[in-house]
């Protein structure tokens, strides 16, 4: 087991005392310092594993210390000791670097979650941050995306609330996804939720949970989406998106690390890291009055752009092959190519809907391409979907299928269209007694395509 050890800065030595036997108790080895300039003179001599400092020193301030901390030990996380109740001097602390914080009077289950997750930090490997460069995750070699992953690794480093602004399709939840993978929770959970998609009324129920019986149909004790993160990061997609009055309960949530689950009494402690994320202008929002300024600044310590795919053309090779090589393993097809024209027309367009429309694009591209090439023209860049092309020879060879009847009444669109489709396949299969090259001429489509939808509507 690594021997570990930690220093405790506090001008106060029943503080020291307390924290002593803490971390003793923990099997960490622990050094002690009453101000600024003895604790410089022990973390340069003994580079400990962990810093603990209260805010208020002799010779100085605690975020002094932080900030040295970082420039001379970077690998030594530091947590700052608050006074109750001061977020500000909190959050101050956390953006000059602060792995993390605990307030007055120290909560000692709080202080060894805290303790433990900085020292996971301390063991990682040296390559652990090359975790960042998974091709599962962010892949470019652009300045951009570089600079991205960059500081990502930093934060992952942090408690810090991080709130990451970025266009729709920019790839905001990957960049949560990363941050959590590198950080000290990356064996707890990560859980996303979108923030929008939650009906208003069910929305106190679904982030802190429900007691059984609380209301009509709450047949079962729920955890709740704060709980089911406990030990590791909670994703808030599209945080813009709450009402007013679920803000306030969310701040609530966030500051004073619990919840209280509806119908129930008391308040279950959580540890969990808040990310946020939104394609809408918060301080916009913020000064319009639809959002809380007071929860804008707590989920906002430290905020992370991701740069729209338009600024990085040069990154859309390395994701149209990375993209293509997907779709090819799921639906078990050999992989497809881009045609130099095809590259170079993807590079020029400006792509709104940044990496989730060039997912969307090269799908349908890979659908329509006769052979492992997608031309120019299978891109159909700013064009509505286009129909699969048919010769004169195939449209005979098809007259047979012939689609249902449209119901009477209200109708799942979708679900119709999709009867239609599977029943033309089995019809054309049938017909070429399921030889799939003559049923995909039959419907006029290419063999890529079928084995696309074979795989799609689950028929393989």
């Amino acid at each position: 087991m690594t021997n570990h050890t930690a220093l405790i800065v506090d001008d106060e030595p029943d503080i020291r005392d307390l924290l002593e036997i803490t971390l003793t108790r923990m099997g960490i080895n622990t050094l002690t310092a009453p101000d600024i300039s003895s604790a410089r003179a022990l973390l340069a001599e003994h580079q400990p594993q962990l810093c603990l400092t209260d805010m208020n020193l002799p010779d100085g301030n605690g975020i002094d210390l932080v900030g040295w901390i970082g420039q001379n030990c970077p690998n030594t996380p530091v947590a700052v000791i608050t006074a109750y109740g001061n977020m500000d001097t909190a959050i101050e602390a956390l953006k000059a670097g602060a792995f993390d914080f605990v307030s007055k009077p120290v909560e000692l289950p709080r202080l060894r979650e805290l303790i433990n997750s900085a020292l996971k930090l301390s063991d990682a490997p040296a390559d652990a941050a090359t975790l960042g460069d998974d091709p599962g995750l962010l892949l470019g070699n652009s300045a951009e995306i570089k600079r991205l992953r960059s500081q990502v690794r930093k934060l992952a480093r942090s408690q810090a609330p991080v709130f990451i602004s970025g266009e729709s399709g920019s790839g905001k939840e990957l960049v949560a996804r990363m941050i959590h993978l590198q950080g000290p929770r990356a064996e707890g959970p990560f859980i996303a939720v979108n923030c929008g998609a939650i009906p208003s009324e069910l929305m106190e129920s679904e982030f802190f949970g429900h007691k059984k019986g609380s209301f009509t149909g709450a047949v079962d004790n729920k955890d709740g989406l704060f709980r089911s993160a406990d030990g590791g990061t909670l994703f808030l997609d599209e945080v813009a998106d709450l009402p007013l009055a679920m803000q306030v309960k969310l701040l609530r949530a966030i500051q004073e690390k619990a919840v209280r689950p509806v119908g129930d009494t008391k308040e279950i402690p959580v540890d969990i890291r808040v990310l946020s994320a939104t394609h809408k202008n918060l301080p916009e929002l913020v000064r319009e009055g639809s959002f809380r300024q007071d929860l804008f600044y707590r989920i906002n310590v430290i905020e992370l752009a991701v740069p729209p795919l338009r600024e990085r053309p040069d990154d859309i090779a390395l994701l149209a092959r990375h993209i293509l090589e997907r779709i090819a393993r799921e639906y078990e097809c050999e992989p497809a190519t881009l045609a130099p024209a095809a590259l170079e027309r993807l590079k020029a367009y400006r792509f709104p809907g940044n990496v989730r429309e060039l997912e969307n694009i090269l799908e349908r591209a890979f659908t329509l391409c006769d052979n492992d090439q997608i031309g120019a023209g299978d891109l159909h860049l700013g064009n509505a979907p286009q129909p699969l092309a048919t010769s004169d020879a195939t449209t005979d060879s098809r007259d047979d299928l012939v689609a249902p009847e449209l119901p009477d009444g209200d109708i799942d669109l979708e679900g119709f269209l999709e009867t239609i489709e599977r029943q033309a396949i089995e019809k054309a299969l049938e017909a070429t007694r399921w030889n799939k090259t003559a049923a995909a001429k039959k419907l006029g489509i290419s063999f890529r395509a079928l084995r696309y939808r074979l795989k799609k509507l689950g028929m393989e």
